[in-house]
């Protein structure tokens, strides 16, 4: 067991590393850095010590060209050492990496070795945006560091536990089993930590509230967790079906595709690319920015108040879902950036849903704030929360319980 209480957080996608170094002796941030544009002329590295020599300077950036990840890595580690938190110190217990999918294998933080990074790979087909710059991120990060665990945390793990009739689509059987055709979800250790958090925020234990986190950022997912195990989530075999989205459509009528290949003459790789990257709000007004199609409804633009109707119209759709699928709901979770600061998307989630016991305090809501709180009045039935979701806290805290046990 362990002695060493720090945990090194990679998020790797495919031309950036999101990182955060954290002490998991009080859970505070040691370091936080991105690194973005890997393989450009314009790459940057953007990174604040919050600890050590350089603290209280603010963030330090280094421009020029970063070939790949193995070079973007390795400059973390020299920004990292100039602070006096370098790789190769002996506090290091970890490495955490999210990993965005697990498939039917991985439903637990694991410890990677050759095997499971080979497993990995194997579920690139499920996820071909991301996974393949999470093994990477992997592959790099073992060969700096050989001698501590690196650790896999999957986005689709917190919703493995949906039960078998949620999880899967009513297609045929053999069909669904030979292509690994079911519901997944994604966001997981963000819906993780607010499930839990929002327990904690009403005083309780997690296994005795039952909660529905509504995370929305440009990707937007909802989750019905009960007693603390998800038992319903709105993404599914990708990220693409559920809520209306910044640039994805969410729900909608598979016939479309076959419509548009069809009438329309699109390819696979078009529809793909018409319904993840040209849908949603981006579809509907042009603007896939929250902020904007605020600004813009409320100047009475008709395709922004459009565009924000048909979001906060699925956003109230799958409360309403939810709340008959939990059967007793004691709170209500925005989280992420549209969800943390947005009060106009609360307050219109909200809005007419008193019979299912839901209201807000309309000071209490506008206000903003980085800490978890209550929007709702006191008498209210169901709690209206919301908990700024910390996916990499989640992240480290699972990495840490798993080498340390």
């Amino acid at each position: 067991m362990t002695t060493a209480s720090r945990v090194l957080v990679l998020n790797s996608g495919s031309s950036s590393v999101k990182y955060q170094l954290l002490d998991m002796a009080d859970s505070t941030r040691l370091a936080v850095g991105l690194v973005e544009r890997i393989g450009e002329e314009t790459s940057r590295l953007a990174h604040e010590p919050l600890t050590g020599p350089g603290a209280g300077g603010g963030k330090r950036e280094r421009l020029g060209a970063i070939a790949d990840h193995e070079a973007a890595l390795r400059t973390v580690a020299a920004e990292l050492a100039a602070d006096g938190l370098g790789l190769d110190s002996p506090e290091l217990a970890a490495v955490g990496h999210r990993v965005v999918h697990g498939g039917t294998r991985f439903t637990q933080p694991t410890v990677i070795d050759d095997e499971v990074l080979a497993e990995i790979r194997s579920l690139i087909p499920l996820a071909p945006l991301h996974n393949p710059a999470n093994v990477t991120g992997i592959e790099v990060a073992r060969a700096l560091r050989a001698d501590i665990p690196q650790v896999a945390v999957f986005d689709t793990a917190f919703h493995s536990t949906m039960p078998e009739y949620v999880a899967r689509y009513a297609i045929d059987a053999a069909t669904a089993d030979k292509y690994a055709i079911r519901r997944y979800g994604f966001h997981g250790t963000s819906h993780a930590y607010v499930s839990r958090a929002t327990a904690a925020l009403l005083g309780r234990p997690s296994e005795d509230v039952n909660v529905i986190v509504l995370h929305l950022g440009n990707g937007a997912s909802a989750s019905a967790v009960r007693g603390g195990v998800c038992v319903e989530t709105s993404m599914g075999l990708t990220p693409l079906e559920g809520l209306v989205m910044g640039t994805r459509s969410g729900d909608l009528d598979p016939a479309v595709v076959f419509h548009l290949a069809r009438v329309g003459g699109f390819s696979v790789d078009e529809i793909d690319s018409l319904l993840n990257k040209k849908s949603g709000l981006l579809g509907l007004c042009g603007d896939n920015d929250m902020r904007e199609v605020l600004r813009r409804a409320g100047e009475g633009e008709e395709s922004a108040r459009l565009a924000f109707a048909a979001y906060v119209h699925r956003l109230k759709k799958y409360i309403g879902a939810y709340s008959a699928v939990l059967g007793r709901v004691d709170a209500v979770a925005f989280t992420a950036g549209v969800g943390e600061n947005a009060h106009q998307v609360r307050e219109a989630a909200v809005e007419g849903l008193a019979e299912l016991g839901l209201v807000l305090d309309p000071e209490a809501n506008a206000v903003r704030s980085s800490q978890p709180r209550l929007v709702s009045p006191d008498s209210a039935r169901v709690a209206v929360a919301v908990v700024p979701t910390d996916e990499e806290l989640e992240i480290a805290t699972q990495a840490y319980a798993l080498v340390t046990r």
